[in-house]
């Protein structure tokens, strides 16, 4: 697995790989699937390209035989917090230990390139097993929630009427 700053230029396939491991049924190759409970899109290529036209966030992505096989949405929200987001590994290659390695490459960028000592992130209140996992690795719940977008399908279109956000954080180690 190689690892890299996604650009301009990956904004579709970003989107697509995002989209296939959250919603529809390639979703449902992987344990990280929403679409039980959240019809529609993830997210577009409009979104990634406004990420990565951002100075403040970058997408790195997980490649394969130049195949992209993960990514995750890295923002640096003020001098310490690293927002985590759209952590995606390609649903049948989940369960390998990528995400693993994804994540703890995350925590590196977001230390060593961005000097931030908090990496944030928010996760739908329901999704337990996913909330276990990031607990494995040293997350914890806050008492900080956000309500689900409910009206903006650019986020997908709730099958449930109870979705919330999480934050969780983490203390990330300076190396």
């Amino acid at each position: 697995m190689h690892l890299r700053k996604g650009s301009l230029h990956d904004a579709a396939r970003i989107a697509v790989l995002v989209n296939s491991a959250y919603r529809g049924d390639s979703s449902r190759h992987g344990w990280t699937t929403e679409a039980d409970f959240i019809d529609g899109q993830r997210t577009d290529t409009s979104e990634i390209e406004e990420i990565l036209s951002a100075d403040n966030q970058c997408i790195l992505l997980a490649e394969r035989n130049e195949e992209i096989i993960g990514c995750v949405h890295l923002e640096k929200r003020d001098a310490n917090v690293c927002y985590f987001g759209m952590f995606v590994v390609k649903p049948k290659l989940q369960a390998q230990g990528l995400g693993k390695r994804l994540i703890m490459e995350a925590e590196r960028f977001a230390s060593h390139q961005l000097a931030c000592t908090i990496m944030q992130m928010h996760v739908i209140s329901i999704r337990n097993e996913l909330i276990a996992w990031y607990e494995r690795r040293g997350y914890r719940r806050t008492d900080e929630r956000h309500p689900f977008p409910y009206g903006n399908e650019r986020f997908g279109i709730p099958l449930r009427n109870d979705l919330e956000f999480i934050v969780f954080v983490k203390e990330l180690k300076a190396n």
